[in-house]
This record gives C-alpha cells, structure tokens and sequence, in this order.
C-alpha cells in the first residue's frame, strides 16, 4: 500500500512521516492468536494524532522535533485491533484552518483538480484517501476539519460526539478551548468501513486507556435496523447562501430518501449568525487569540493564513472600531470581527457556556417536538480553490454547529456540480452581497465533475443512528457519483 501512497503523494503532496515500525508491526500482528476487528487494514493518521518515536506538530516549527512518548489512545486500540498505521498525512498550519499547507510541508492538493484544494484540517488524509492511496484513516474535528476534506475530495467521513472516543496523545495548538468540541474520527471509502472502525475502536481497551470515555460498545442492532427514518432536513441556513449544487444535493437526496419510505419535515436553522460569532468564534478565541498567536512566533506565516491571523493579531480596541465603523455596510463581515475579540474576564466566560447550553437545549427541544431520528443538511462545497479559505473563514457555520452543540454528524458525496450549477454560480449574490459573498464565486468557479456532498447528524452518543442514516443515503444515491475505489 505504502508504493501506491507514494505515487499519490507525488501527485498531490499529501504525506509529511512515514512510520517505519509498521514492518516489524506486520509480523506481529501475524502472531496475534485472536485476529482483531481491523487485521492487517493498513490505517493512515493525520499529523496531529500521536505515535510514540514521532512528531505531532500541527503545521506548526513550534511543534517541530518533539517526539511523542507514547501512541495516542486511538492508535493504541487500532493495533490491539489488528490495524498497521504506515504514514502520516499533511495539514494547514495551526490546523485552524480548511486549506492544506503550512511553511514545513507546503501545499496539499485535491486529487480530482489541482487547482482545488482538498479542504482542511484533515487535507492530507482526505487528499490521500481519495487519491486511491488509503483505504481508512484517522482525522480529528473542531470546526469541520473531518467534513470539509471529505466533501472536498469526495470521500466518507465521520465526526464523533465529544467523549465518545478518546483525545488521550492528539495534540491541539488550543488546548483548553471548551466552545467547540474536538474528536478525532475515521475517514474512509464508504459507511461500512466508517461503521468497522467505530466498532473496533469502542471496545474494552479504550475504556480501559481512556476512563472519561463512556463504556458503550457500538450498537449493530441500531446501524442495521430497517426501521422508517423520521429526518429533519434544511437546504440553506440564511446566512451563507449555499453554491447551487449544495442545496440540490440536498432536495435531490431529500426525494429520494421520501421515495425509499422515509419522512421527511423541515428542519428551521436556529439563529446560525448569534451561534457562529458569539457561542463559537467568541468562545473559542476567548482569550482574544492570543494562544494561537504565539505558536506562530518562530514561524513563517503561511500565506493562506495572513489574512486570518492579521485579524488574529490586531488589539481588540481596533477590532470593535473597525466593526463599528464596518457595521452599516457590512453588518455581516463587522459581527464577526468583533466575536474575535473574545470574552473579558471570568463573568463573561461564565455567561457565554450559559449560552451555549441554553442553544443546546432550544435545538434539542425542537428536534424532540418533530419528533426527529436524524438531520439531513448541507456541507461546504464543492472544493474551494487553492488560498481561498482564509478569506472566507466563515463558511465554516455549516460545520461548526454540530461541533458547539456537541453531535454526531458525518458527510459523504451524493452528487456532482453539473454545468448548469457553475452557470448559476455566475449570477451568485447571496444574503448580503458583501465582499464575502463576491468572494464566494472566486473561490468556487471551475468545479463541474468535482464531488458535492451532504451531512447527516444524529444526536449525542448516537453515531450508530448517524451512520445507519448515512448508509441510506448511500444507497438512495449510488450511481449519482462515480463508484468508489475498493473499500476494506
């Protein structure tokens, strides 16, 4: 396998570590007398996932020559498992973005147009997979870093509930950050190879490794019912208005799914512009940025980053004065700088997780009052071209809610951009024609044949109901998208 990721990785740059211990790790999984869930499966990992002898930097030189003491608690289980982690993957620098590039390793590619990116913060894995030269992979996810790459490159790709696996050894370039939830998860070639990782990984060795996960094997009865599905479903959530094939995917998806025996009800997007800027942005920078910022002092800046990280830098006087005077024309753009400027003191801190559960519990009280199983929604794409996320940093509000509320939700291709949808894409205004909105069309022009995908939520602690509405979609959709390669 290690041959055909070479081959992939001179085409799109998606490598950074080869883990020369999967050889001797070969032999003695051959010895094993009981096979795990994952013998012999050849596992890719995302650089900031822990392996013991190797650097985990996140993008970042300074993160560069530590090496980890030991394997992170999911790379751990994976070899009890049977699993052969060989390579590590490429990522944006500080992971705090859905590019792929960093002043280390450089730029990552999209396997299916190189003049695409293949999204972040799991580029490397997604470029990988989809590129042919993985078959399973470990991503992780704060704000979409899982689903922004699995829509990019047209592959599976699954964010966990917070706890529900462990993120014992995955280095973070925030810690302490409590907003946005992070997990790692798998990232593969269809659901049931999502589906076979979730249900070797929840086993008694991470509960025993991992005391704060909760002790919940994976439910097959759940994943394998074939009971009628109740599905919420939103095709735009009125604050960036979705390219054309977004909202076909999901209207496409959501007829079929009706015409497969399921209901479907629509599903109102809760106030996304007050929970991106003031649950997630205000809470996940509270501290004004500043943490992130440092870890960029020995650095060179990633040019796909400037502009984010100037925003990152400037005081928070000067972020509330250009809001200020931003705000009659660009209410939109001047919102979300101010929410950079963070919480002020303990009393604000308290009052922004008050916030934060009492979201929660409005979301959670209408998704009981439809009487909902699963969500159907859309995901970003298709495949931005390269250096364009940076400018439009805030197109991550279609990931980063099931992140803030703390839900399973997973993303797989359903569709592809037609001719007609780059057609329509030309004559893109959006909800504000801002500046956001006219970079928008810059930055998805040139996508025709490029995969378009959904996402599928479920709530906290049922991945089993995610998957199981993912692998209905899968079924509804198959032939909408070219077949994958082999799977496991």
């Amino acid at each position: 396998h290690f041959g055909k990721s070479l081959e992939v990785n001179k085409e799109v740059n998606c490598l950074t570590d080869f883990l020369s211990e999967c050889e001797t790790q070969v032999q003695e999984v051959k010895k094993q007398q009981e096979k795990g869930l994952l013998y012999g499966v050849p596992i890719t990992l995302k650089d900031n996932v822990g392996y013991k002898g190797h650097n985990s930097n996140c993008g970042l030189v300074h993160f560069l020559g530590v090496e980890d003491a030991e394997d992170s608690a999911v790379v751990q289980v994976l070899k009890k498992q049977g699993a052969i982690p060989f390579v590590k993957t490429n990522v944006p620098q500080s992971l705090i973005n859905f590019d792929c590039s960093n002043s280390i390793y450089g730029q990552t590619l999209n396997p299916h147009n190189h003049k695409k990116t293949c999204g972040g913060s799991s580029g490397g894995e997604g470029a990988l997979i989809a590129g042919g030269g993985a078959i399973l992979g470990v991503g992780t996810d704060v704000l979409g870093s899982i689903r922004m790459p699995s829509s990019f490159c047209g592959i599976y790709g699954l964010k966990p509930s917070g706890d529900r696996l462990s993120n014992l050894g995955v280095l973070s370039p925030v810690s302490g950050m409590k907003s946005a939830v992070s997990m790692p998860g798998p990232m593969a070639r269809d659901v049931d190879s999502l589906a076979l990782f979730m249900k070797a990984v929840l086993c008694d060795d991470l509960f025993q490794l991992d005391p704060t996960v909760p002790p919940v094997p994976f439910n097959d009865e759940i994943y394998n019912s074939r009971k009628r599905l109740t599905i919420g479903f939103y095709d735009t959530d009125g604050y960036f208005l979705p390219h054309p094939s977004m909202r076909r995917a999901v209207q496409e998806t959501k007829t079929l799914l009706e015409e497969a025996g399921h209901k479907l009800v629509p599903f109102p997007p809760m106030r996304i512009e007050y929970a991106l800027n003031d649950l997630c942005v205000r809470g996940f920078f509270a501290d004004g940025g500043t943490t992130l910022v440092e870890k960029f002092l020995p650095d060179i800046v990633d040019p796909n980053l400037k502009q984010q990280l100037f925003l990152y830098k400037i005081p928070n006087i000067v972020k509330k004065m250009a809001a200020f005077f931003m705000r009659p024309v660009f209410p939109r753009i001047a919102n979300h700088v101010e929410a950079h400027c963070g919480c002020r003191g303990g009393v604000m801190i308290f009052m922004a997780v008050v916030s934060l559960q009492e979201y929660r519990g409005d979301f959670i009280s209408e998704w009981r009052k439809l009487g909902l199983d699963a969500l159907l929604c859309p995901m970003l794409g298709p495949a931005f071209n390269v250096g364009h996320p940076g400018k439009l940093f805030a197109a991550f509000g279609f990931t980063m809610l099931f992140n803030i509320l703390n839900l399973p939700v997973g993303v797989l291709p359903v569709t592809r951009v037609t001719p007609e949808d780059e057609a329509e894409l030309k004559h893109y205004k959006g909800y504000y024609n801002d500046p956001w909105d006219k970079e928008v069309i810059k930055a998805m022009e040139g996508g025709v044949g490029l995969p378009v995908a959904v996402q599928c939520v479920a709530l906290q602690w049922q991945e089993e109901q995610c998957l199981r509405l993912m692998k209905e979609v899968e079924a509804v959709t198959r032939g909408c998208v070219d077949p994958p390669p082999p799977s496991i």
